[in-house]
């Protein structure tokens, strides 16, 4: 029985091709929307977690102010070279205590100039964030012992200033400081937010606090555990240093965060659940259109076919097998539209994530779900016009003209 119901309904749908497509336009676009959308989600997402991998689990970040749940961060002053002393002086478990300062400046060599992010900072940075010097040294074993002006650059800055040639020994000028080139880093490309880690320029802290930043203060700092150790058991430790050195009274509230990779990684997972949301929300209203679209069409199927009806229940045909037999029709056309929008939001995604240089990710609870969805909106809107159809009166149906 069903099977003949099945290729009836596909005759259906080919009697009036260009109408069914036009019929279930609407789920095309909700559920390919919903599944590029969710496939470039996840590919973004695997792509910061094999960064946050990378980096490793032992790094810890610490920033002044302290953010409330949906509230920007408060303001409260910045941190000095005393507590930098003090979190590697009182704290065992930290591998590496690394001071951080950016501007956004434009740097100056040979001719040729770009506009670089600046960091101030020391050599635990190189420690904490994995860096490798590809060619000269760092700050405490470069050739120039004078730390006021040096710099080590990253590989696209040295490649924009000096092409292929060695930066090292070279000089550069940051704004309007001048400064010799003591290292460059080892090329690391873009992060999984597409940010090119390599366009960098380092300087040293007190340089840069002097001479770029105009104050003594500093921005943030990035701790690394050493081995064997987790940065759930140095974060209490650096809380309660940093309190104390903050002249924080008990009971009240820090006005500094320390926050792990872990924690980047959930505020990133809760980012991506309310774009989700928001998509569904959108894609939702596209399938109602779509679901209305069917319910139409299914009422002007019911009229134009309306002596069929009648003849078929003359000759016999129940009323739930003419009710199942257009609720059929419904779902085939919700479902037609559905496989349609997965291979289109497949498509979109696919196109989307080689430009991005993402990897890609197909989510298939996501597919399984637009497919479910779609067979939903079939039975729901298909209801109420084979309800109509099989309560045809068929002496009136086989009158109708």
């Amino acid at each position: 029985m069903f099977p003949e119901m099945l290729k009836l309904a596909l005759r259906a749908v080919r009697r009036n091709l260009f109408r069914s497509f036009l019929t279930v336009l609407g789920i095309i676009i909700g559920v390919s929307a919903v599944i590029s959308m969710v496939t470039i989600g996840s590919g973004t997402a695997a792509e910061v977690r094999s960064e946050i991998a990378r980096l490793g689990n032992d790094v810890l970040f610490v920033r002044p102010g302290q953010r409330a749940p949906g509230a920007p961060t408060e303001a409260a002053k910045g941190f000095t070279d005393r507590d930098i002393s003090a979190l590697r002086n009182q704290i065992p478990g930290l591998a590496a205590v690394a001071p951080q300062n950016t501007s956004t400046t434009t740097v100056v060599a040979e001719g040729n100039n770009r506009r670089t992010t600046i960091i101030g900072t020391n050599d635990d940075f190189l420690a904490a964030q994995d860096w490798t010097v590809a060619s000269g040294g760092d700050f405490t074993g470069g050739s120039n012992g004078d730390n006021d002006t040096t710099c080590i650059l990253g590989a696209t800055v040295s490649a924009t200033l000096f092409g292929d040639s060695d930066p090292v020994g070279k000089n550069i000028r940051v704004g309007n400081v001048s400064c010799a080139v003591i290292g460059l880093l080892a090329r690391k490309g873009d992060s999984g937010m597409g940010r090119d880690q390599d366009d960098i320029v380092l300087m040293p802290i007190a340089t840069f606090q002097r001479r770029v930043g105009g104050d003594n203060y500093i921005e943030s700092i990035l701790l690394s555990a050493r081995d064997g150790l987790t940065t759930d058991e140095v974060r209490p430790q650096v809380a309660a240093l940093l309190r104390e050195r903050r002249n924080i009274e008990p009971g009240r509230a820090d006005d500094f965060e320390v926050n792990d990779m872990t924690e980047i990684a959930n505020a990133m997972a809760g980012t991506k659940g309310v774009l989700t949301s928001m998509l569904g929300a959108v894609a939702a209203v596209s399938l109602l259109v779509g679901g209305i679209g069917i319910m139409n069409i299914m009422l002007v199927s019911v009229t134009e076919r309306t002596r069929e009806i009648g003849l078929r229940l003359t000759v016999g045909a129940l009323e739930r097998q003419v009710l199942a037999q257009f609720l059929v029709e419904a779902v085939v056309l919700a479902l037609i539209g559905g496989l349609a929008g997965i291979v289109l939001g497949l498509a979109v995604a696919y196109a989307a994530v080689q430009y991005l240089a993402l990897p890609f990710v197909i989510d298939y609870t996501a597919i399984g779900a637009a497919f479910g969805f779609s067979a939903l909106i079939g039975v729901v809107f298909g209801y109420f016009p084979a309800r109509r159809a099989a309560r045809l009166n068929p002496i009136d149906a086989l009158r109708y003209e």
